[in-house]
């Protein structure tokens, strides 16, 4: 701890005792005895080389050092207690815990989740978001949404996307054929196994080396650099949806190549212990296939 930091037991002492001019009164709050109390804020007063308060026949007094002091240390009190709440506090009794590919969050999940939270009984959900495929860890998230082909040791997953891969540009791009790929960087997200060299293949291009490019980590960030004119993205149907209705980005080609990589609901193996989490699954594997393109 910092040198001048004194011991948090000595400030819940001296904050109970100050707020009610009592070290009997601070005692039965704290579960301690009188004497604790009074040890710990004689301490607190021997740290700061100050006296707290002015001990009175009838009663306790603060002095004009322990007045100042009081707001001071109730408000860091306050502080670390709702950071812990925001952090640890009531996970399971609570808020469904939902980790997430933040890409797939921004594009797919978000528009959807208001159905999920708005219909009766009244529903929360705590939604973290994740760049890469970490491990599932059932004492810190209920559910994950993950990517790949849906097969993770000790999980159960359920497919929610049938992704479909096509290159998207700015609209101002000056691309007529596939072959004038080569006259553009190629953006590439990192952890996709199936990417530009699967489409060049089915396409039939020549000429394109389909490891050149930028690498990012994010498909929000390769779509944000494709709209400035930054390079050729591609896309992946479940999160270009949402740019190509905006018109942020085009699709120059209309060959869309089906993959087998794709987005997936996973739980433990024997099933979430979040009382919500069956509600959850069945709301979004339902949407999940009501968003299914046509065959």
């Amino acid at each position: 701890m910092p040198p001048d930091l004194p011991p948090l037991t000595w400030l819940r002492a001296f904050e109970a005792a100050a707020r009610t001019l009592s070290f009997t009164h601070a005692a039965a709050e704290l579960h301690l005895t009188q004497a604790a109390i009074s040890k710990h804020v004689k301490a607190l007063e021997q740290h700061l080389r100050q006296p707290l308060f002015l001990r009175r026949p009838r009663g306790l007094e603060l002095t004009k050092s322990g007045a100042a002091y009081l707001p001071k240390v109730q408000d860091a009190l306050e502080r670390l207690a709702i950071g812990t709440r925001e952090v640890f506090g009531q996970r399971r009794t609570q808020a469904l815990t939902v980790r997430c590919a933040v890409s797939f969050a921004v594009n797919w999940l978000m528009p959807r989740l208001p159905a999920y939270l708005d219909a009766p009984p009244g529903r929360s959900v705590r939604v973290l978001s994740s760049v890469w495929n970490e491990p599932f860890d059932a004492e810190d998230i209920d559910l994950d949404i993950k990517y790949g082909t849906g097969h993770w040791p000790g999980c159960n997953s359920h497919r929610l996307t049938w992704e479909t891969i096509t290159p998207l540009c700015a609209p101002g791009c000056k691309i007529a054929a596939p072959e004038d790929l080569r006259q553009h960087r190629l953006l590439h997200v990192l952890g996709y196994h199936e990417g530009w060299g699967i489409w060049l293949k089915t396409a039939g291009v020549h000429g394109v080396d389909a490891g050149s490019g930028l690498h990012l980590d994010t498909s929000l960030a390769a779509f944000e650099l494709a709209a400035q004119g930054g390079g050729v993205a591609l896309g992946r149907a479940s999160l270009a949806a949402h740019a190509l209705a905006s018109g942020r980005l085009i699709a120059p080609f209309a060959r869309a190549v089906p993959i087998d990589e794709a987005f997936y609901l996973v739980e433990p193996a024997g099933g979430s212990r979040h009382p919500d989490a069956a509600a959850f699954i069945d709301w979004l594997t339902a949407t999940a296939r009501k968003a299914r393109p046509p065959r």
